[in-house]
């Protein structure tokens, strides 16, 4: 590994970087089963963990395409090499995700110009047995190949996941809706999902109103900021759609990562880690942070000369005053990690950990969940 600045890290070494990627396949395998387990728990519902899972998917399918285009750093000239961020995240850094994205744009031309996946595998097979040499640059072509094919299946988690919105009923003249958005947010280089349970009073339903939802989706892209509180967004939103009632916000927050092999930070984490001295591929442990806003109650506010508009009040987390801190009605961090680092955490007690949920990965890839 070598320093590309500050705390970025640049993978050069074929092996590191696939072990990297094997790394966080497996991890977010494992996150489909938590929120499956949340599920069960009654803390969501099922159209909720469909929208999880559709994004924890396209996750996965986003390191699937970052394997294949890295498959051969330090091996092939003009192979690149996958930069990530070391102390603050684990994760890849912003600028991976937007280079996919552009890339994406391109699959089409890209695709047309390379051969077909077994027009390449022929030639391999032509250069070991009659050439006998490694084929390394038909090698290195057949996985730009494989990359852009991935692109154009889409599906992936990009850098923006713009705001999708689906019917969940009515209660009297009111359609209530469920909007969703993502985004891989570039000051902390983790991915951040939101949820959005919203009541519509307007004249023409949400999805169907070509006036109200372009605006939508470009406030809440704008807003999808890890450095803003729930209750700023929420209160932004309910402030410039007077017909549009925020209920319910939610953001998660998938990462950090932590692993003795690949990253440097500091704390607990990295104590118990190195206390686990687990094999190669359960040296990790990954924070997964819930954060809620509930409206309380709904008030009528003076709007113009003679009008009124309905405004949201907010419940904040009541105990010591976190909730003017926090900007939520409560926070619940919880750690994903294997058997080993667990009974590591378990012995070690380190202060802090008493609240927060661990979700412990067994074997078979069986999940529990512990308080």
């Amino acid at each position: 590994m070598t320093d590309s600045g500050l705390d970025h890290f640049s993978l050069q070494d074929t092996r590191v970087t696939r072990r990297y990627i094997d790394k966080f396949a497996a991890i977010t395998g494992h996150l489909g089963r938590v929120a499956a387990q949340m599920e069960a728990e009654g803390r969501l519902t099922r159209p909720e963990v469909e929208v999880l899972a559709r994004y924890l998917v396209g996750l996965s399918l986003t390191f699937r395409a970052l394997g294949h285009k890295y498959l051969f750093s330090g091996r092939a000239a003009h192979a690149g090499n996958l930069t990530f961020d070391r102390r603050e995240s684990g994760f890849p850094v912003f600028h991976e995700l937007m280079t996919m994205a552009n890339d994406a744009a391109q699959a089409g031309r890209h695709l047309a110009g390379l051969p077909g996946v077994e027009k390449l595998k022929d030639d391999m097979v032509r250069a070991i047995v009659g050439d006998l040499e490694i084929p390394t640059k038909l090698q290195f072509a057949l996985s730009q190949r494989l990359y852009y094919e991935e692109l154009a299946r889409g599906g992936l988690f990009w850098a923006r996941n713009d705001p999708q919105v689906i019917w969940q009923g009515t209660e009297g003249a009111r359609r209530r809706f469920l909007v969703h958005w993502a985004v891989y947010d570039s000051q902390v280089n983790l991915p951040q999902i939101y949820l959005m349970e919203l009541e519509d009073t307007g004249r023409t339903g949400l999805p169907k109103d070509e006036r109200r939802w372009p605006v939508v989706q470009s406030h809440l892209m704008a807003q999808a900021v890890a450095g803003l509180k729930l209750l700023t967004i929420a209160r932004g939103f309910d402030e410039d759609f007077g017909d549009l009632h925020p209920r319910r916000l939610r953001r998660f927050h998938v990462g950090p990562m932590y692993s003795s092999s690949f990253t440097v930070q500091e704390g607990p984490l990295s104590r118990i880690l190195e206390a686990a001295k687990s094999p190669p591929g359960e040296d990790w442990a990954l924070v997964w942070t819930e954060e809620e806003l509930v409206a309380d109650r709904a008030e009528a506010v003076p709007k113009g000369w003679f009008g009124t508009v309905e405004r949201q009040v907010f419940a904040l987390d009541p105990f010591a005053g976190r909730g003017a801190e926090t900007g939520a009605t409560r926070t619940e961090r919880a750690i994903i990690l294997p058997q080993r680092p667990y009974q590591a955490l378990a012995e070690l007690n380190p202060p802090g950990f008493a609240d927060v949920r661990k979700f412990v990965v067994g074997a078979g890839g069986r999940v529990l969940s512990y308080r």
